[in-house]
């Protein structure tokens, strides 16, 4: 396919960033190949309109070509500037690769690409938090169990993979607390609980007496690892 549909025809360097593309993008599906044409040409349209003076690569600066481009990319959404960045910085490598002009491969440096935002799941509806407490008190099974204590409590699985066996303090006439031990947070906390959580324990407990292993002193048994546990659990999550 023709880059000149795409790429102003009438700029110098317009023929070479399409045989770059073309190369880059020869065994890419269509829709890949038609997002490296677009980031060349929005890159050349920027050159033409920005910096006419530009006629040939060696031309081409980091400081004002390239960083001015970075500036007219930044009303874009991050993943879509991102995205820009990455693709026109595999243009130039292989324009200094095939032009014979290895300073264009130093003009966007890998610092250049920002993190990408950070996705964080959508809370729970309280409808929607009552339905699963539901279903898992209805399934009331080892992971179902979990799953509860884990709602109730605040904790990390990977905290709640570690509880022992006696996790469960009187601190108090009526007062009860889960003994939380070292986890991300890198400190070991006492977290109050009220009754139900209490029973929640005790039905672990109860799944842990019928496990055939010998006691390790934890409250659910890990026969393969803690980190194969807490997969198992994922899995379980993911999967309901």
């Amino acid at each position: 396919m023709k880059l000149c549909r795409h790429i102003p025809v009438d700029h110098p360097l317009a023929l070479q960033f399409q045989r770059a593309v073309e190369s880059l993008t020869a065994a890419q599906v269509w829709d890949s190949a038609r997002q490296y044409r677009g980031t060349a040409r929005d890159f050349l349209i920027y050159l033409g309109e920005n910096h006419p003076d530009v006629t040939s690569l060696n031309q081409l600066r980091r400081d004002p070509h390239i960083l001015g481009w970075f500036a007219h990319l930044r009303s874009l959404k991050p993943a879509v500037y991102i995205s820009r960045l990455m693709r026109l910085r595999c243009i130039l490598g292989e324009l200094a690769w095939t032009e014979q002009l290895p300073e264009l491969a130093h003009l966007i440096r890998r610092q250049d690409s920002p993190r990408p935002p950070q996705r964080l799941p959508r809370a729970l509806t309280a409808q929607q938090d009552q339905s699963i407490q539901q279903e898992l008190l209805r399934r009331n099974d080892l992971a179902a169990n979990v799953f509860l204590l884990l709602r109730h409590t605040g904790m990390r699985i990977g905290e709640c993979v570690d509880l022992s066996w006696d996790c469960l303090r009187n601190v108090a006439p009526d007062r009860w607390a889960i003994h939380v031990p070292l986890g991300k947070l890198k400190t070991e906390r006492m977290v109050p609980v009220d009754s139900f959580v209490c029973v929640l324990v005790q039905r672990l407990r109860f799944f842990r007496s019928f496990d055939p292993l010998p006691s390790d002193g934890h409250l659910l048994s890990r026969p393969h690892g803690k980190t194969a546990l807490i997969r198992q659990l994922r899995y379980f999550l993911h999967h309901q």
